[in-house]
Formats: C-alpha cells, structure tokens, sequence
C-alpha cells in the first residue's frame, strides 16, 4: 500500500512547523489510540508484539484477540473502526490546522519516551522541532501571590534568555506567567493541554494561546481534538510536562494540589525538582517549602537551575548562545541608577512579595511626601518597570529585566 500525504510531503501548522510525511502506518498508530480500551502500555507492547502498527490493523480477529486485547476492543480494530477514526480525526486537523507526532517519529521528544507510561501519539499545534529542545516545566498554583507571579515570570524569562524551552500547563497563576515570563524574554515556549488542542482552557488564556503559536511555540496533547476539560485528564497531563523536561521547578502549591502530583511525578522519572522557597504564613508555600525539606534544590535565580543541569545539555546551551564568552553578570533586585528621592522614599515602602494598596502607600508615606508626589512617583516608576499595578490600585516591586544569553 502506498505512502498517503498531506500537501506536499510534510504538513505545515503556523506556516512554521514541519511534521512526518502522513503514512498508513502513522496513521494506525492515530486509529490505535482512537480505539476503546486501549492505554498506552497496551498500544506500545501490540505494536513491538506485532512488529508495526500497520501490521495490527491488517491482522485476523483470532490474532488481535491472541495479543490480549479485550473483545470490544479487537473487533473494533478488526472491523475497521479504528482506521476509520484515524481518517476522520485526520481531517479534522487539517480543518483545525493541528498535526501529530508518533512514538516511532523522530521528532517524538526523547525524554518523553524514557517514562513507563509514554503516549503513543502527541497531537499539537505550532512547531514540532522544538520538542527535542532541552527544557524545564514550570508549574504552581493557580491562585498565586504577587510575589509568586513575579517569579514564576522572572524565572521563566531568564531561563528562557538562556537557552532553555519553558513548558507548563497554560492554567491560571503560576502556568501562564511562567508561558509569559518566556514571550517576554522573546522566546518560544510550550504549552502541554489536558484537552484537545483545538479546545482552549480556561478561555481566558485564548489570547495567550495565540501567542504562543504566533511566537513560534507549540500546544501539545495527548488527547484527541474536541476532548473537554475533565478534571481527569490533568493529572494524566502532569506525566507528560515532567517527563519532557530535564526538571520541574515548582513556584507556590498548597498541599492538595496538581503541582504536587507534577512534582510526584518528576521524582518518579528521576527528573531533577527544583522549588522557590516562600514564606511560612502563606499556604501556597507548603508546597515548594516541603519538597526543599525533602531534597528538592532551592531555587532563586536562573543559576540555580543551570547549575543543576546534566553537563551535556549546559554545555551545548553554552554553546548555542555563547554565555561562558560573554561573561554577563546575574540578575539583582537592586538598581545601581540613582533615583529621585520621592521615588526611593516609595521602593522603599513597596515589596516584591506583597501588593500594597494606594491608601496603605499614602499612609506610610503620610508627613514624608504630598499625595501628588505619590502619585507622580508611582508613574514615573511604572513606566520605568520598578514597579506593577496590579488590579484595584495595588502595587508592587517589580523582578528584575531578563538577562540577555
């Protein structure tokens, strides 16, 4: 049987990435998992007892059967079924602009395939290519504190800067300033869904979404298109973030939450986990602070991370973007620029990890500078970037700008 495409001999998504010429045996490892009853431990062990994909959906009803697959599910793929779902799911990504990967494709990413329970088939959007690139999941609540947000954003930007793929999840709080600490930084990053990737979630991330894909990222799932958010399909997501990662690093989780599992699961792929410490009062800390007591590497600044990183994969970032020669120093939190003295007397009264409100600013400065003193200050240190407004007329400090790599 002859090779099927689409196009020439290779999908283009975003006008940027470039997927697998669309063969019979890529697409029966699509109508595979598009079968009932079928995990990916099964599809993977059919398909080395077989010796193709292919091979499976052309076999006798006696054989399917004699591979231990259920009832249901070896008269689903005997009577076509599942070639006829690879089709229509196939067309459906034409119409969506969507593409997948295979566990046998090259561009598959190769620390992915290192887990016990690794997805058959990645369906995204966005550019393929950068799958193989050596990356660091970024995760955390989503109801973080400002200083949370400020450094999942930092981080992710430096790191970022530096050579390294951001992934996360794309959630509210923590996911989605991580994904724009790494546009900030001018850089693409990732987003690994636990829905369709042509089913943004939450909706409000759909502008995020865009950019990810505009800036030359990607949006990765291992669920077919259309697949709502069921709360189930995230903690089976977490696998994937940590296990396409060199580390996970985790920025604020209370005690129940999905960071937790992501952690869990970086452990159980031996993936390194790092953790911003927090403070003690706020829940959201219990997280990063418990897996610091357990052994996970305090986390401050992006060295922290680099300094951590298998020796290969910091040289080749070395190389690529030339750090070791140009010999930058580190990020500070503080400035060596002079400033005017009504706008130090404001830094001095404002935090990074606590958003204070305008009424507070005026009564702490009350006696020291006149309310539009305040004001002008608060403005002129905003355009700048000291300093954020946050909703409600709260500010804080702003993290430092990114380092260039």
């Amino acid at each position: 049987m002859e090779s099927r495409e689409l196009g020439n001999s290779v999908q283009e998504v975003g006008g940027t990435a470039a997927y697998p010429a669309v063969t019979e045996e890529r697409m029966a490892w699509l109508g595979l998992v598009l079968t009932p009853g079928l995990g990916p431990r099964r599809i993977l062990r059919a398909i080395e007892k077989a010796g193709s994909a292919r091979r499976l959906l052309d076999m006798p009803l006696t054989e399917l059967e004699a591979l231990n697959l259920p009832p249901q599910t070896a008269q689903f793929v005997y009577s076509g079924m599942a070639r006829k779902a690879a089709d229509e799911e196939l067309e459906q990504m034409v119409q969506t602009g969507a593409g997948f990967l295979t566990h046998a494709d090259d561009e598959y990413p190769m620390r992915l395939k290192e887990i016990f329970d690794a997805p058959p088939v990645l369906w995204l959007r966005g550019d393929a290519r950068l799958l193989s690139r050596p990356s660091i999941a970024v995760v955390g609540t989503r109801h973080p504190s400002p200083y949370g947000t400020g450094m999942a954003e930092m981080l992710a930007r430096d790191l970022s800067a530096n050579g390294m793929l951001i992934l996360s999840g794309m959630a509210r709080g923590v996911d989605a300033w991580a994904h724009k600490g790494a546009l900030a930084a001018k850089k693409p990053t990732v987003a690994v869904w636990g829905t369709g990737v042509d089913v943004i979630y939450p909706k409000e991330n759909k502008s995020l979404a865009e950019q990810i894909i505009a800036t030359g990222g990607a949006i990765v799932s291992e669920m077919p298109l259309g697949t709502f958010p069921a709360p189930q399909n995230f903690p089976k997501r977490n696998r994937i973030l940590s296990g396409m990662s060199v580390g996970v690093l985790v920025v604020e989780g209370g005690e129940f939450s999905g960071t937790r599992v992501t952690a869990r699961c970086a452990i159980e792929q031996n993936r390194d986990v790092f953790a911003v410490p927090g403070n003690v009062t706020n829940k959201n800390a219990w997280g990063p602070n418990t897996l610091i007591k357990q052994g996970a590497k305090l986390t401050a600044t992006w060295e922290d991370v680099w300094e951590e990183l298998p020796t290969d994969v910091r040289l080749a970032l070395d190389a690529e973007q030339g750090i070791a020669s140009q010999g930058e120093s580190a990020a500070s939190l503080f400035e060596d620029k002079a400033l005017p003295p009504a706008e130090e007397s404001l830094l001095r009264v404002l935090r990074h990890d606590e958003a204070l409100q305008m009424e507070e600013i005026l009564e702490k400065l009350e006696g020291e500078m006149s309310s539009s003193e305040i004001f002008t200050a608060l403005f002129e240190l905003e355009l700048a970037g000291r300093i954020r407004q946050l909703p409600g007329k709260n500010y804080v400090k702003s993290f430092p700008a990114a380092l260039k790599g």
